[in-house]
């Protein structure tokens, strides 16, 4: 499986100054939503505190959590690219604190500084394939779950 990274580590000091800079401090209290699957993804968090759980739904009345995220984690790609939808839905777990990223903005100082843009979407790859692990992962023992006898 691969390593779980943070995407603020990867970024060398001035380009993760630069994006600190379009940051926003928010919280989100327990079991609050913070999107739904479907959703217009606009935005993206890196949790400072507190645990994000990751879900897709399963029928009209299941979801089933795929990933669960706590401090340094990246909360939300889809931003990056089309069709600019919630892949998964995201609930606070616990009380959360996070930075919040305007993604209209992110993009903008991604052109600004091709050097940012290109470590930046290299590290949401990395996380990408980590999760995409993961989710597998969780997904399979689901099926097998609902497939054992009682």
């Amino acid at each position: 499986m691969t390593k779980a990274i943070k995407l603020l580590t990867v970024l060398p000091p001035p380009q993760r100054q630069r994006l600190m800079d379009l940051a926003h401090e928010v919280s989100f209290p327990e079991d609050a939503r913070i999107f739904e699957a479907g959703g217009r993804a606009d935005r993206f968090w890196v949790i400072r505190s507190g645990a994000v759980t990751l879900d897709q739904r399963i029928n009209a009345l299941q979801r089933v959590t795929v990933a669960s995220l706590g401090t340094g984690d990246l909360l939300g790609w889809s931003w990056l690219f089309p069709p600019y939808r919630w892949d998964f839905g995201a609930q606070a777990f616990s009380p959360v604190r996070a930075y919040e990223f305007d993604a209209a903005a992110v993009l903008r100082l991604c052109e600004e500084d091709p050097r940012l843009g290109l470590i930046l979407v290299r590290g949401v790859a990395e996380i990408l394939a980590h999760r995409l692990e993961t989710t597998r992962v969780k997904l399979m023992e689901y099926a097998t779950h609902r497939r054992s006898p009682l």
